[in-house]
């Protein structure tokens, strides 16, 4: 039975203005900011480094992570008991440059060395340039001593798994995976709460002070799996009917579940064990529920308490997270 208190909260996303960011999310998405550059829109986020902010009803101002604290435990649902802190973080990525060639830590190795969560993460293109590419793992395996020795030497391209990307590819990227967004790419990520990143490579690029980025080559090479990746990707994803409307699933794994859902009418959701977070990538719904009727636009995102059977209506692509 759900708790009275509870009722789907619109969030309000903090942006970044990194580097390597363009205009999309602000004449794409209707985000609003006085920044030239908006890299990231943390749609919806826990996480201290920047957190989502409620922007409807009686906890309309509090952070996402205050209103669930207000909500209780109850709001996140049995899936997430194992977790210490809110699981999962989305962005919205619009690379107009390529960004560094990276590598996330394990839960193992961040806890210990950084004070945070590891990261595994997916990323569904909502968009790309024509030839746009990304980095995805290495062409075949070497080991560490070859690893160190490229990036050294400046060959690590030579091995690494460069991808061409289309709208609508799906890449799963556990903690550990080499990787890195190329330019002209516009990305939905799921990714753990987590804000570690080690960087390999950033091409001799300046930082906004005016000196190249800080590298983390020796942590890299401690946590990075040089083999080639192991799951598939690109035009992947079992495709179910929800109504007239279809849910493909994008991804799985013990930090998040992940599906697209492309909205044709209506699509029933009920979340008996999570919570469920929705953001709008094209189109607009109408959300409803015991507790109201709610419009989403494209570039808004909600969270779903677990609990809540909800409706969608409308014409939109949906990106659904849960645990």
């Amino acid at each position: 039975m759900t708790d009275s208190n509870f009722y789907p909260l619109i969030l309000k996303a903090p942006l970044k203005d990194y580097i390597w960011g363009g205009t999309r999310l602000k004449s794409d998405f209707g985000f609003e900011s006085e920044l030239e550059k908006v890299a990231e829109a943390w749609v919806v986020s826990c996480h201290k480094d920047g957190p989502s902010v409620v922007a409807n009803g009686s906890l309309e101002g509090k952070t996402l992570e205050e209103a669930i604290d207000a909500f209780g435990p109850d709001a996140l649902g049995n899936a997430c008991k194992d977790f210490d802190r809110f699981p999962i973080l989305v962005k919205l990525i619009d690379a107009k440059d390529r960004l560094s060639i990276q590598v996330h830590p394990s839960d193992e190795y961040a806890r210990a060395n950084e004070g945070d969560n590891g990261k595994t993460e997916m990323w569904y293109v909502i968009d790309c340039d024509e030839g746009a590419q990304l980095v995805y793992g290495f062409k075949h395996s070497i080991d560490s001593s070859e690893f160190k020795k490229r990036i050294e030497s400046n060959t690590l391209d030579e091995v690494l798994n460069y991808v061409d990307v289309h709208k609508g590819d799906i890449f799963f990227i556990p903690s550990g995976t080499v990787h890195a967004i190329g330019k002209g790419i516009l990305i939905a990520e799921i990714q753990q709460n987590s804000n570690v990143t080690y960087r390999v490579s950033d091409y001799g690029r300046l930082g906004a002070d005016g000196k190249p980025r800080q590298l983390h080559v020796e942590k890299a090479i401690a946590v990075s799996n040089t083999n080639p990746p192991a799951a598939p990707y690109g035009n992947v994803g079992e495709v179910t009917v929800c109504g007239g409307s279809t849910v493909r699933h994008l991804a799985k794994c013990k930090y998040f579940d992940a599906n697209l859902i492309s909205l044709d009418g209506s699509c029933e959701i009920r979340n008996a064990s999570s919570f469920v977070s929705l953001v709008v990538m094209d189109g607009e719904t109408v959300l409803k529920s015991e507790q109201g009727s709610y419009r989403i636009k494209k570039g808004e995102s909600v969270f779903i308490p677990c609990g809540i059977e909800f409706t969608l209506i409308g014409s939109a692509q949906i990106l659904s997270a849960s645990v």
